[in-house]
């Protein structure tokens, strides 16, 4: 989930109170004028007077942000990798069901993860869990079984589609005896989901 500001913003010789969302490789503004601008087309970027600022396509752009000017501007000049987002650690273990991405596994064990595929043992830190439709959303009660007290269950599914929903993947996760905690830019087409056991049924 990425980080918004309602604020003072400048495209071109317009200005306008709007919000500005600071996503994993975008920048969106929405206000008078729309605009969403990924980190890559973004040219001149600096960070001055409490203001970011950067030209996109034919647009001078500023977006008034005080003293976040300068984070804002190392998260476009230096954006997460998705191991990093997922919050991976050196030493976990690691499940990927019904996920088949060897680049994703290869960036996990660069991480120091220990990384199983197809199944998930007892006391993983963390399980990725592929859902295309909300079929498969009636294996999370068995994954969850499958966690240590404090890992984490992440169900990775695709943006946008009717088979399966976010709303769809809470209450699947909810059923489970899982709470959600967190959402990610997975990839353009995916979205990631967090959940963790309430720290009141861990033992």
């Amino acid at each position: 989930m990425g980080r918004t500001i309602k604020t003072r913003i400048r495209i071109g010789a317009s200005r306008f109170d709007g919000e500005a969302l600071l996503e994993t490789s975008e920048l969106l503004i929405r206000g008078e004028k729309r605009l969403r601008a990924p980190f890559a087309e973004m040219k001149a970027l600096d960070a001055n007077d409490g203001a970011l600022t950067f030209r996109f396509k034919s647009d001078d752009v500023a977006i008034e942000l005080g003293k976040d000017a300068a984070k804002w501007l190392d998260s476009i000049r230096n954006p997460k990798s998705v191991v990093e987002k997922l919050g991976v650690k050196d030493g976990q273990k690691i499940a990927l069901v019904a996920i088949d991405d060897d680049a994703l596994a290869s960036d996990l064990e660069s991480r120091g993860a220990t990384v199983s595929r197809g199944r998930a043992a007892k006391n993983c830190d963390a399980i990725f869990f592929g859902a295309s439709r909300r079929g498969d959303l009636a294996r999370l009660a068995k994954l969850r079984e499958s966690l240590a007290p404090n890992g984490a269950l992440w169900v990775i599914r695709p943006k946008g589609v009717k088979e399966i929903t976010e709303s769809e993947v809470m209450a699947a996760g909810k059923a489970a005896g899982l709470v959600d905690v967190k959402v990610v830019r997975f990839s353009d087409t995916h979205t990631a989901e967090k959940f963790v056991i309430p720290v009141s049924a861990r033992r």
